[in-house]
Protein backbone atom coordinates (compact mmCIF):
# COMPACT_ATOMS: atom_id res chain seq x y z
CA UNK A 1 0.00 0.00 0.00
CA UNK A 2 1.30 3.47 -0.83
CA UNK A 3 0.64 6.63 1.16
CA UNK A 4 -1.86 9.20 -0.08
CA UNK A 5 0.35 12.31 -0.29
CA UNK A 6 -1.17 15.30 -2.05
CA UNK A 7 -0.13 18.39 -0.07
CA UNK A 8 1.66 19.64 3.02
CA UNK A 9 -0.17 19.85 6.33
CA UNK A 10 -1.89 23.24 6.67
CA UNK A 11 0.24 25.75 8.60
CA UNK A 12 -2.42 26.24 11.27
CA UNK A 13 -2.34 22.53 12.09
CA UNK A 14 1.45 22.39 11.96
CA UNK A 15 1.74 25.15 14.51
CA UNK A 16 -0.29 23.13 17.00
CA UNK A 17 1.28 19.73 16.46
CA UNK A 18 4.88 19.93 15.25
CA UNK A 19 8.27 21.07 16.49
CA UNK A 20 9.01 24.17 14.41
CA UNK A 21 12.54 24.91 13.20
CA UNK A 22 14.42 27.42 15.36
CA UNK A 23 17.07 29.98 14.51
CA UNK A 24 19.69 27.66 16.02
CA UNK A 25 18.58 24.77 13.82
CA UNK A 26 18.88 26.93 10.72
CA UNK A 27 22.40 27.88 11.83
CA UNK A 28 23.24 24.20 12.22
CA UNK A 29 21.94 23.49 8.73
CA UNK A 30 24.10 26.27 7.34
CA UNK A 31 27.08 24.75 9.13
CA UNK A 32 26.37 21.39 7.48
CA UNK A 33 25.18 19.65 10.65
CA UNK A 34 22.48 16.96 10.56
CA UNK A 35 19.11 18.27 11.76
CA UNK A 36 16.08 16.03 12.44
CA UNK A 37 13.13 16.60 10.09
CA UNK A 38 10.20 18.36 11.77
CA UNK A 39 7.96 15.74 13.33
CA UNK A 40 4.80 15.56 15.43
CA UNK A 41 5.33 15.39 19.16
CA UNK A 42 3.07 12.61 20.45
CA UNK A 43 3.61 13.76 24.04
CA UNK A 44 1.55 16.93 23.42
CA UNK A 45 -2.22 17.14 23.10
CA UNK A 46 -1.94 18.88 19.73
CA UNK A 47 0.47 16.25 18.43
CA UNK A 48 -1.67 13.38 19.74
CA UNK A 49 -4.82 14.71 18.06
CA UNK A 50 -3.11 15.45 14.77
CA UNK A 51 -1.51 11.99 14.72
CA UNK A 52 -4.92 10.43 15.30
CA UNK A 53 -6.34 12.49 12.45
CA UNK A 54 -3.56 11.32 10.10
CA UNK A 55 -4.18 7.74 11.15
CA UNK A 56 -7.96 8.03 10.80
CA UNK A 57 -8.27 10.16 7.69
CA UNK A 58 -6.41 13.12 6.12
CA UNK A 59 -5.25 16.54 7.28
CA UNK A 60 -6.88 17.99 4.15
CA UNK A 61 -10.45 18.96 5.01
CA UNK A 62 -13.00 17.04 2.96
CA UNK A 63 -10.55 14.59 1.36
CA UNK A 64 -11.96 11.05 1.22
CA UNK A 65 -9.92 8.20 2.72
CA UNK A 66 -10.89 4.52 2.51
CA UNK A 67 -10.29 1.47 4.68
CA UNK A 68 -10.89 -2.07 3.44
CA UNK A 69 -10.75 -5.39 5.32
CA UNK A 70 -11.64 -9.09 4.97
CA UNK A 71 -11.90 -12.07 7.29
CA UNK A 72 -14.05 -14.81 8.78
CA UNK A 73 -16.98 -15.18 11.17
CA UNK A 74 -17.13 -17.97 13.74
CA UNK A 75 -19.70 -19.26 16.20
CA UNK A 76 -19.02 -20.20 19.81
CA UNK A 77 -21.42 -22.29 21.85
CA UNK A 78 -20.96 -24.26 25.04
CA UNK A 79 -20.16 -27.92 24.45
CA UNK A 80 -19.34 -27.72 20.73
CA UNK A 81 -16.42 -26.74 18.52
CA UNK A 82 -16.32 -23.24 17.10
CA UNK A 83 -17.67 -23.18 13.54
CA UNK A 84 -16.53 -21.12 10.57
CA UNK A 85 -20.02 -20.05 9.52
CA UNK A 86 -19.30 -17.47 6.79
CA UNK A 87 -16.76 -14.88 5.61
CA UNK A 88 -16.95 -11.09 5.75
CA UNK A 89 -15.67 -8.15 3.74
CA UNK A 90 -15.87 -4.54 4.85
CA UNK A 91 -15.13 -0.98 3.82
CA UNK A 92 -15.35 2.46 5.36
CA UNK A 93 -15.10 5.77 3.49
CA UNK A 94 -14.46 8.85 5.61
CA UNK A 95 -13.23 12.41 5.60
CA UNK A 96 -12.27 14.91 8.29
CA UNK A 97 -12.72 18.62 8.85
CA UNK A 98 -11.00 21.02 11.24
CA UNK A 99 -13.21 22.13 14.13
CA UNK A 100 -12.85 24.19 17.31
CA UNK A 101 -14.93 23.76 20.46
CA UNK A 102 -15.12 26.60 23.03
CA UNK A 103 -14.41 24.17 25.88
CA UNK A 104 -12.38 21.39 24.24
CA UNK A 105 -10.23 23.47 21.90
CA UNK A 106 -8.93 22.49 18.45
CA UNK A 107 -9.78 19.16 16.93
CA UNK A 108 -11.37 17.38 14.01
CA UNK A 109 -14.72 15.88 13.05
CA UNK A 110 -14.73 12.58 11.17
CA UNK A 111 -17.73 11.63 9.00
CA UNK A 112 -18.03 8.18 7.43
CA UNK A 113 -20.18 5.39 6.03
CA UNK A 114 -19.40 1.68 6.25
CA UNK A 115 -20.41 -1.63 4.69
CA UNK A 116 -19.89 -5.18 5.95
CA UNK A 117 -20.84 -7.93 3.53
CA UNK A 118 -21.60 -11.44 4.77
CA UNK A 119 -19.96 -13.81 2.29
CA UNK A 120 -20.78 -17.44 1.52
CA UNK A 121 -17.62 -19.30 2.54
CA UNK A 122 -18.03 -21.81 -0.29
CA UNK A 123 -19.04 -19.62 -3.24
CA UNK A 124 -17.30 -16.38 -2.26
CA UNK A 125 -20.45 -14.38 -3.06
CA UNK A 126 -22.47 -12.06 -0.79
CA UNK A 127 -25.29 -14.09 0.74
CA UNK A 128 -28.98 -13.34 0.24
CA UNK A 129 -30.06 -16.16 2.54
CA UNK A 130 -28.28 -18.31 5.10
CA UNK A 131 -29.06 -21.84 6.29
CA UNK A 132 -29.03 -21.70 10.09
CA UNK A 133 -27.39 -25.00 11.18
CA UNK A 134 -28.92 -24.87 14.66
CA UNK A 135 -32.57 -24.15 13.77
CA UNK A 136 -32.67 -25.68 10.28
CA UNK A 137 -34.30 -22.49 8.95
CA UNK A 138 -33.30 -20.50 5.88
CA UNK A 139 -33.10 -16.85 6.99
CA UNK A 140 -32.75 -13.59 5.08
CA UNK A 141 -29.32 -11.96 5.36
CA UNK A 142 -29.07 -8.26 6.21
CA UNK A 143 -25.67 -6.85 5.29
CA UNK A 144 -24.31 -3.94 7.32
CA UNK A 145 -24.77 -0.53 5.69
CA UNK A 146 -24.28 2.05 8.43
CA UNK A 147 -24.68 5.69 7.42
CA UNK A 148 -23.37 7.69 9.14
CA UNK A 149 -20.65 6.65 11.58
CA UNK A 150 -19.21 9.94 12.84
CA UNK A 151 -17.12 11.16 15.77
CA UNK A 152 -14.98 14.08 16.89
CA UNK A 153 -11.70 14.42 18.77
CA UNK A 154 -10.24 17.47 20.50
CA UNK A 155 -7.10 18.61 22.28
CA UNK A 156 -9.07 18.54 25.57
CA UNK A 157 -10.69 15.21 26.43
CA UNK A 158 -14.17 14.62 27.83
CA UNK A 159 -12.61 14.50 31.29
CA UNK A 160 -11.30 18.06 30.90
CA UNK A 161 -7.66 16.90 30.69
CA UNK A 162 -5.29 17.29 27.71
CA UNK A 163 -5.77 14.52 25.17
CA UNK A 164 -3.19 11.74 25.06
CA UNK A 165 -2.56 8.96 22.57
CA UNK A 166 -2.36 5.18 22.81
CA UNK A 167 0.00 5.13 19.82
CA UNK A 168 3.38 3.65 20.68
CA UNK A 169 6.63 3.61 18.74
CA UNK A 170 8.33 0.33 17.81
CA UNK A 171 11.49 1.04 15.82
CA UNK A 172 10.45 2.56 12.51
CA UNK A 173 6.80 1.49 13.01
CA UNK A 174 3.91 2.79 15.09
CA UNK A 175 1.37 0.53 16.79
CA UNK A 176 -2.02 1.37 18.30
CA UNK A 177 -4.23 -1.08 20.17
CA UNK A 178 -7.83 -0.18 21.04
CA UNK A 179 -10.32 -2.29 22.97
CA UNK A 180 -13.92 -1.01 23.07
CA UNK A 181 -16.33 -2.91 25.36
CA UNK A 182 -20.01 -2.26 24.51
CA UNK A 183 -22.85 -2.79 26.97
CA UNK A 184 -26.10 -0.91 26.47
CA UNK A 185 -29.87 -1.45 26.01
CA UNK A 186 -30.53 -3.54 22.91
CA UNK A 187 -32.32 -1.48 20.22
CA UNK A 188 -34.53 -4.51 19.56
CA UNK A 189 -35.40 -5.01 23.22
CA UNK A 190 -38.36 -3.82 25.26
CA UNK A 191 -38.77 -1.32 28.08
CA UNK A 192 -37.62 -3.60 30.93
CA UNK A 193 -34.17 -4.80 29.89
CA UNK A 194 -32.60 -4.11 33.29
CA UNK A 195 -35.21 -6.40 34.86
CA UNK A 196 -35.35 -9.28 32.36
CA UNK A 197 -32.16 -8.94 30.32
CA UNK A 198 -31.67 -8.19 26.66
CA UNK A 199 -28.70 -5.85 27.01
CA UNK A 200 -26.52 -5.65 23.88
CA UNK A 201 -23.07 -6.98 24.80
CA UNK A 202 -20.08 -6.83 22.43
CA UNK A 203 -16.40 -5.96 22.26
CA UNK A 204 -14.55 -4.35 19.36
CA UNK A 205 -10.76 -4.85 19.24
CA UNK A 206 -8.46 -2.99 16.84
CA UNK A 207 -4.73 -3.23 16.13
CA UNK A 208 -3.44 -0.53 13.78
CA UNK A 209 0.16 -0.19 12.63
CA UNK A 210 2.26 1.29 9.88
CA UNK A 211 5.30 3.30 8.90
CA UNK A 212 6.24 5.71 11.70
CA UNK A 213 7.61 8.39 9.37
CA UNK A 214 4.32 8.55 7.47
CA UNK A 215 2.61 9.31 10.78
CA UNK A 216 5.06 11.82 12.25
CA UNK A 217 6.44 13.63 9.21
CA UNK A 218 5.10 17.08 8.41
CA UNK A 219 5.27 16.19 4.70
CA UNK A 220 2.45 13.62 4.78
CA UNK A 221 -1.27 14.30 4.96
CA UNK A 222 -2.25 10.76 5.98
CA UNK A 223 -0.46 7.83 7.62
CA UNK A 224 0.12 4.37 6.25
CA UNK A 225 -2.20 2.06 8.18
CA UNK A 226 -2.73 -1.70 8.38
CA UNK A 227 -5.54 -2.79 10.65
CA UNK A 228 -6.68 -5.93 12.43
CA UNK A 229 -10.29 -5.99 13.65
CA UNK A 230 -11.85 -8.54 15.99
CA UNK A 231 -15.45 -8.32 17.15
CA UNK A 232 -17.19 -10.50 19.73
CA UNK A 233 -20.94 -10.06 20.10
CA UNK A 234 -24.36 -11.56 20.60
CA UNK A 235 -25.82 -13.44 17.64
CA UNK A 236 -26.77 -11.17 14.73
CA UNK A 237 -30.50 -10.44 14.78
CA UNK A 238 -31.14 -11.80 11.27
CA UNK A 239 -29.69 -15.17 12.34
CA UNK A 240 -32.87 -15.63 14.45
CA UNK A 241 -31.23 -17.67 17.16
CA UNK A 242 -34.21 -17.10 19.49
CA UNK A 243 -32.21 -16.77 22.69
CA UNK A 244 -29.94 -19.79 22.16
CA UNK A 245 -26.71 -19.70 24.12
CA UNK A 246 -23.54 -18.62 22.35
CA UNK A 247 -22.00 -15.77 20.41
CA UNK A 248 -20.43 -14.81 17.09
CA UNK A 249 -16.94 -13.42 16.54
CA UNK A 250 -15.16 -11.91 13.57
CA UNK A 251 -11.42 -12.00 12.85
CA UNK A 252 -10.31 -9.71 10.02
CA UNK A 253 -7.40 -7.70 8.64
CA UNK A 254 -7.10 -4.87 6.13
CA UNK A 255 -5.54 -1.51 5.41
CA UNK A 256 -6.02 2.07 4.39
CA UNK A 257 -6.17 2.08 0.59
CA UNK A 258 -5.58 4.70 -2.09
CA UNK A 259 -9.08 4.75 -3.54
CA UNK A 260 -12.19 3.01 -4.83
CA UNK A 261 -10.32 1.02 -7.48
CA UNK A 262 -8.16 -0.69 -4.82
CA UNK A 263 -11.16 -2.51 -3.34
CA UNK A 264 -12.13 -6.01 -4.46
CA UNK A 265 -14.36 -6.44 -7.50
CA UNK A 266 -16.95 -7.95 -5.16
CA UNK A 267 -17.11 -4.84 -2.99
CA UNK A 268 -17.00 -2.42 -5.92
CA UNK A 269 -19.89 -4.29 -7.54
CA UNK A 270 -21.93 -4.16 -4.32
CA UNK A 271 -21.41 -0.42 -4.00
CA UNK A 272 -22.27 0.35 -7.62
CA UNK A 273 -25.38 -1.87 -7.66
CA UNK A 274 -26.78 -1.50 -4.14
CA UNK A 275 -24.97 1.17 -2.12
CA UNK A 276 -24.04 4.02 -4.53
CA UNK A 277 -23.85 6.63 -1.75
CA UNK A 278 -20.99 4.67 -0.18
CA UNK A 279 -18.58 5.64 -2.95
CA UNK A 280 -17.94 8.90 -1.05
CA UNK A 281 -18.02 10.10 2.55
CA UNK A 282 -20.96 12.09 3.96
CA UNK A 283 -20.70 15.90 3.89
CA UNK A 284 -18.42 17.37 6.56
CA UNK A 285 -21.33 19.15 8.26
CA UNK A 286 -23.43 15.96 8.51
CA UNK A 287 -25.71 16.47 11.56
CA UNK A 288 -27.34 13.02 11.63
CA UNK A 289 -27.08 10.67 14.63
CA UNK A 290 -24.92 7.58 14.16
CA UNK A 291 -26.42 4.40 12.74
CA UNK A 292 -25.69 0.85 13.94
CA UNK A 293 -26.50 -2.44 12.25
CA UNK A 294 -29.08 -3.31 14.93
CA UNK A 295 -30.81 0.06 14.59
CA UNK A 296 -30.80 -0.31 10.82
CA UNK A 297 -32.30 -3.81 11.05
CA UNK A 298 -35.10 -2.42 13.22
CA UNK A 299 -35.64 0.47 10.77
CA UNK A 300 -35.92 -1.89 7.77
CA UNK A 301 -38.41 -4.21 9.49
CA UNK A 302 -40.51 -1.27 10.70
CA UNK A 303 -40.63 0.14 7.17
CA UNK A 304 -41.79 -3.23 5.81
CA UNK A 305 -44.63 -3.38 8.29
CA UNK A 306 -46.01 -0.03 7.11
CA UNK A 307 -46.29 -1.19 3.47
Amino acid sequence: MTNIIRALIASTILAGGCHMATADSHSEMAAGKSVQTERLDLSTAAGAVLAQRKLSCSTIDGEDVLYHWEGRAYSRRAGERDRHIFDVEGMNVRSCSTVTDPERGKGFKLVSREILLYIDKDTGEPMEVWDNPWTGDEVEVFHVANDPVNFGEYEVGRDGKPSTTSIRVDGDKYIQTSTIPLFYPNPLGGDYQSEVGGIYHATEMFNTMGDLESLLSKDTTTAEAYVGWVRMSDWLPWMKMAGRDGMIYFHTAGSKIDGFEDMSERMKSAIMKTYPDYATAPPDDDPRPNMTSWKDYKRILAARKTK
